[in-house]
């Protein structure tokens, strides 16, 4: 019998398991190092719809942790670069790339665009978005996970999934709770590290005024963030704990 990419799969989760999988429709929203580890591991899981929303191109800086990121994808657009890896992975896949700003004010129209959606993965870094997102899935009764930020942190064995409402130790989780009980968005359910940010090494105030508010980011923190994600989206989806 031929080798086939589901085999191991397979002997995991079972032919009706990858026929879930398969029929399963899910949107991955920003593709930097969190959301492109995260696409590459739900396209190689089984999941056989894909959307791919990100605003960015490739650049330099993405070098040390975007699973998209290479010398020959620099400028390129990241929703574009991650649906060719998406579909050399498995050509067999339907994966949507959009490149477009998420706007805070047309988001609901932009989510509804999108078609049918069995989950959502946020993996975007600006505020004002991750709040609109969780409320058109929590108004949509759309399965939601959001993370939080891995800037800053080294250590991935204090990642943890909980509700946004007991979350520690995260900058932007602390924000996030403060405006989700503002706007009344409850349990969302997070990824964030527990681990107080490191202090970061001093830079040139050139380059500060150049890149703003600049934060460290390790190389193996955000595509760990992804796979988990990934990880419990899957799990989700397949209904296991």
């Amino acid at each position: 019998m031929a080798e086939t990419a589901t085999d191991r799969l397979r002997l995991v989760i079972g032919d009706e398991g990858l026929a879930r999988l398969g029929e399963a429709h899910v949107a991955v929203i920003g593709l930097g190092g969190v959301g492109s580890s995260c696409a590459e591991a739900l396209v190689r899981g089984g999941v056989g719809h894909l959307v791919l929303l990100d605003r960015d191109v490739v650049a330099p800086s993405n070098l040390n942790r975007q699973a998209l990121a290479f010398t020959s994808t620099i400028g390129r657009p990241k929703a574009e670069v991650m649906r060719a890896m998406a579909l050399d992975i498995n050509p067999e896949a339907d994966v949507t790339a959009v490149t477009a700003f998420l706007d805070k004010d047309a988001l609901p129209e932009q989510m509804d665009a999108l078609g049918h959606l069995d989950y959502v993965v946020d993996a975007i870094d600006t505020v004002a978005q991750k709040l609109r997102l969780a409320a058109w899935c929590q108004e949509r009764g759309v399965p939601e996970l959001s993370a939080m930020g891995g800037a800053n942190k080294l250590d991935p064995c204090r990642l943890r999934f909980a509700a946004i409402e007991d979350t520690v130790n995260c900058p932007l989780a602390r924000v996030m709770r403060k405006e989700c009980r503002r706007r009344g968005i409850r349990g969302l359910r997070v990824l964030f590290s527990d681990e107080k940010p490191v202090r970061m090494e001093r830079i040139s105030d050139e380059q500060w005024l150049r890149e703003g508010s600049l934060l460290g980011t390790m190389s193996y923190l955000p595509p760990i963030m992804g796979q988990m994600l990934a990880s419990r989206v899957i799990r989700d989806l397949l209904g296991w704990a």
